[in-house]
């Protein structure tokens, strides 16, 4: 039996150090977890022809790995640079790392790989800088729509985004539904479990649509809840002060140097009555731009 409120720490891929680091973003335990919704999402689904790449636009290119890795040092930041030559049917393309020295053989002459960064374009030859990269076939990076989240600088998002697929894949099956069948059915709203998991891995973006939706209706709902609750507790055990039914508006209303239109006197009635009774009295007084609602 899973325990969504268990620590955090108990998740596959989440040690010591890593606790420290979600704990700075309130996530303690595997609901926390589960529940960190993404900030956006960013669609690496669409491949681009590499000759088609428009500079500062961030696109998705299957190439084929046409050089050795190069490795270049410079003193002056005691850096090292790393390229690689990559082309598809129509161009090719320099790709751009810094100080990655596990990438080295991480590339294959004749190998297909999918690449996804920002372009730049440099005398004509396309170039991009420390972009994402899968096998091919292989979709953990690019090829559909990555959620990205608010981060501690120490935590990047392809760790919190493994770490929250652990969660998730550990609470399936004890996530209690929260709203009953009839409202499901009526709103066409997914289920708890569905929506928070296509919040943060939809297919598509009317997957992530419909999973706000629900989301967001049942925020909505509950707040709502909470303050008919605090209303009703506080007009069945708070009592007001009762006006006399002496005093009178009359007066008042005719000696303004204007006329009260038919809703204004309207409303101003239903506030006479609701002062001469002791229950409380919560009204919010609105009208159009230019119906004297500062003088009433």
């Amino acid at each position: 039996m899973i325990d969504l409120n268990q620590e955090v720490q108990f998740v596959k891929g989440v040690g010591p150090n890593r606790v420290k680091l979600l704990s700075r973003l309130e996530i303690h335990t595997l609901k926390d977890l589960i529940t960190y919704y993404p900030r956006d999402h960013e669609d690496r689904s669409k491949v681009t022809k590499i000759a088609d790449a428009i500079e500062g636009e961030e696109v998705l290119i299957q190439a084929v790995c046409v050089s050795k890795m190069s490795e270049i040092r410079t003193r002056r930041r005691n850096m090292t640079i790393y390229k690689l030559i990559v082309r598809d049917d129509t161009a090719s393309a320099i790709l751009t790392w810094y100080n990655q020295s596990y990438l080295k053989s991480r590339f294959h002459l004749g190998e297909t790989y999918s690449f996804f960064g920002k372009v730049t374009k440099k005398n004509g030859a396309v170039e991009m800088m420390s972009p994402t990269f899968d096998d091919e076939g292989k979709t953990k990076n690019t090829g559909k729509i990555i959620p990205l989240y608010p981060l501690t600088y120490q935590l990047s998002q392809n760790t919190i985004r493994q770490i929250i697929e652990n969660g998730l894949n550990m609470a399936k099956g004890y996530l209690r539904e929260t709203l009953p069948e009839n409202l499901l059915q009526e709103y066409r709203l997914l289920g708890l479990e569905e929506a928070i998991r296509k919040i943060h891995f939809p297919e598509n973006f009317d997957e992530f649509t419909l999973a706000r939706k629900r989301l967001v209706f049942e925020e909505l709902l509950s707040m709502q809840l909470a303050l008919l609750t605090l209303k009703s507790q506080y007009t069945g055990e708070e009592k007001g002060i009762a006006f006399s039914e002496e005093a009178k508006m009359s007066e008042v209303i005719n000696n303004l140097p204007f006329h009260l239109t038919k809703a204004q006197l309207r409303v101003l009635e239903e506030i006479d009555n609701d002062m001469e009774k002791e229950k409380p009295m919560n009204r919010l007084l609105q009208g159009d731009v230019g119906s004297r609602k500062n003088n009433c």
